[in-house]
């Protein structure tokens, strides 16, 4: 699966991919941003390169956009609950998916996947490349499930513009953790 997009590409990631992957999640985690750079977008997952490696290869889960000197510029990361379960936030969503409802379905760990973080290089931004990657990994996760889930930070508002605006996730209601406070956001495939 490939595609391009304003002269990027749009692609499956392969093990070749983790060292970039790490790197752009460190530039754009909250820990290592500053407030006025949190203000434009901010990851909080941590993954390692062995876990990345296993999503590669056993969930067919990361989606990258690359560009022309073939440099990644963006990722998207999404699984199955199964896999996802070993971060301790995932695996509460996953015991609380029960309460939820998209389109009178209740969501369950074999209905819905879970996808997130996305990040793109500031560079990058407004050019289209998170909605192709959100619509590549749609591409690949439909064959199993019928509902993407992702959550989002309620301190986070331009995740929470663009999952609402743009690519056309609605709020299926709101949870606590770890003193937190995440919108469950959710569409049909």
């Amino acid at each position: 699966m490939s595609n391009a997009v304003n002269n990027v590409q749009v692609r499956e990631a392969t093990s070749g991919d983790i060292p970039s992957l790490l790197s752009l999640l460190a530039k754009y985690h909250t820990n290592t941003i500053s407030d006025h750079e949190r203000d434009q977008g901010f990851v909080t997952t941590n993954i390692n390169a062995e876990q990345l490696a296993s999503l590669i290869a056993d969930e067919r889960g990361v989606i990258v956009s690359s560009d022309a000197d073939g440099r990644v510029v963006g990722f998207i990361i999404a699984g199955s609950w199964q896999f996802l379960s070993r971060w301790p936030m995932f695996e509460y969503m996953a015991g609380e998916l029960d309460k939820y409802q998209v389109g009178g379905l209740t969501l369950n760990v074999d209905n819905s996947y879970q996808y997130g973080p996305i990040c793109v290089d500031s560079a990058w931004r407004g050019r289209g490349l998170a909605e192709a990657m959100i619509d590549a990994h749609c591409a690949i996760f439909r064959q199993k499930y019928k509902v993407l889930v992702t959550f989002v930070n309620e301190i986070n508002p331009r995740s929470m513009h663009f999952h609402l605006n743009k690519v056309g996730l609605a709020s299926a209601g709101g949870f606590s953790f770890n003193n937190n406070q995440y919108q469950m956001l959710v569409r049909m495939l």
